[in-house]
């Protein structure tokens, strides 16, 4: 800890000047420090003191930071990311910091066809464990060849998926110019490397990116590959991980004032905790939040780990953390489904070139993985919801829960739209959800019958609200779920 002088010093001067170099303190230091000294010991307080440093020759430039905004990003801003995601891939900078790491570990070069094999056999002893259930599941990112096979195929989608998150709260405008980021789980650094990843496509946004991490090797992934690709990136700074067990963190080992608690598919690996007590040390956590900051909470697509998921961010609602998407209640009453699968979907990514080597053998698509699916919550303090949408009171639209009274009749309904296209070519299908019902529920599209009036389903964004005209419900015995079926006569329109 540094000693008060240093911190009042650096403070007093940092309101008189707006630029400064940090060896400028010394003279008003009572002991002798150097300036790497210096820093050091100052670093962890940067963020809070509103300074940014950045690194000069053997000293540091300092200047004060944004003030914590709203970010709006600017139409170039826009332009520059949706550019990415039409083409979304791990940028050749970082898939180089990736293949300088497989190096730096294996000692022979990152394609050597002996390297390229034990990273094979990893990621399929990976996906085995992945499907099995109950104490036997037991995945391991944990040392060796099992990280770098986590590099290879799971992280490049985990990698875009998270980027396309942070955009669409960014278009929400729930970001801030200037975000203090925790990282639960962090593994190897993807979400990092998202974040500056999305950064380095902005203007003027400053992070300050703080993770947590127990395994010593996943560590030193991240200490090897993190700060190298943050270099270039003045405004995004990355703190070393805290080592503990995610189990085992108490909010005094966090840093405060959190505005974005992330926990990145971690949470379903967690086996010895039940979903109760997953919510009650997510809950414990979230006391390091600002008041208007958010918890992300991000799982895997599977049926298991997705349905699993939503009891766990309805048990975190019941401790009264609030939904803010992309669950929303437009009846103004709680949810308790039975099972409740649902999921986003974007569009696939495209092969990064460690990936491709690995799929030049006999049976390539045991590692190809480039599909984006996942469940996902994110968690507010207030009770501040993406969809201020509620049914008026004298709106003539059936809910959910009163199925069984419609069945083989004719309906109007109005429900957010939870999942992307569950269909096939001759089907098209959505999982819907109004909150009130505790059995799945499904609109059903045939191709057959899109015509302009109801072609909005296959286009509207996922959790978003609509009408639903004039739909017919048929009962699904085999899957004991609820299916409204669309014919040329149903209308589709966004609820207002």
């Amino acid at each position: 800890m540094p000693k008060n002088n240093i911190l009042s010093v650096l403070k007093y001067v940092s309101r008189m000047k707006k630029e400064f170099m940090l060896s400028e303190i010394k003279d008003y230091i009572e002991e002798e420090m150097s300036t790497q000294d210096i820093y050091e010991a100052v670093s962890p307080f940067l963020f809070d003191l509103k300074i940014n440093a950045t690194p000069q020759d053997e000293d540091f430039r300092m200047t004060r930071a944004l003030s914590k905004e709203k970010l709006e990003l600017t139409v170039e801003e826009q332009g520059r990311t949706r550019s990415f995601f039409r083409t979304p891939v791990v940028s050749q900078q970082l898939q180089k910091t990736i293949e300088q790491y497989i190096k730096y570990k294996t000692t022979k070069d990152w394609d050597d066809p002996l390297v390229l094999e034990k990273i094979r056999k990893a990621i399929i002893a990976q996906k085995n464990s992945y499907w099995k259930s109950g104490k036997s599941r037991n995945i391991s990112y944990e040392k060796g060849y099992s990280i770098l096979a986590y590099l290879a195929y799971q992280f490049p989608v985990y990698f875009v998926q998270f980027e396309h998150i942070l955009y669409s709260m960014a278009l929400d405008g729930m970001l801030k110019t200037r975000m203090k980021i925790l990282d639960i789980g962090t593994g190897p650094g993807t979400v990092p490397l998202s974040i500056i990843d999305f950064y380095k496509r902005l203007d003027v946004a400053e992070a300050s990116i703080h993770s947590v991490e127990l395994y010593d090797e996943n560590i030193e992934a991240y200490d090897f590959i993190v700060p190298e690709y943050a270099k270039n990136k003045a405004r995004v700074s990355v703190e070393k991980p805290i080592k503990a067990n995610i189990v085992d963190l108490k909010p005094e080992n966090i840093p405060d004032k959190i505005d974005l608690m992330i926990f990145s598919n971690v949470l379903n690996e967690i086996k010895e905790l039940s979903i109760e007590q997953k919510a009650e040390l997510v809950k414990k956590l979230s006391e390091k939040l600002s008041g208007d900051g958010n918890i992300i909470l991000i799982e895997p697509a599977d049926r298991v780990n997705s349905t699993d998921f939503r009891k766990l961010t309805l048990a975190l609602k019941n401790l009264g953390l609030g939904i803010y998407s992309p669950c929303s209640f437009i009846w103004c009453r709680g949810c308790n489904p039975d099972e409740c699968w649902s999921f986003e979907q974007k569009e696939d990514i495209k092969l990064p070139l460690l990936m491709s080597k690995l799929a030049e053998c006999e049976e390539p698509f045991r590692y190809l993985n480039t599909d984006i699916k996942f469940s996902y919550a994110i968690m507010r303090k207030d009770n501040l919801s993406k969809v201020s949408y509620k049914v008026p009171l004298k709106a003539k639209f059936a809910r959910l829960s009163d199925m069984k009274k419609y069945v083989d009749k004719r309906i109007n309904v109005v429900c957010s739209l939870m999942s992307g296209d569950l269909g096939d070519d001759k089907y098209s299908v959505y999982k819907v959800c109004d909150g009130t019902s505790n059995k799945q529920v499904y609109a059903v599209l045939p191709s057959h019958n899109v015509v302009y009036e109801n072609a909005l389903l296959k286009e509207e964004s996922y959790g978003n609200v609509l009408e639903l005209h004039n739909v017919l419900v048929k009962y699904n015995k085999d899957k004991g779920a609820y299916n409204l079926l669309l014919s040329k006569q149903s209308i589709v329109k966004k609820a207002e």
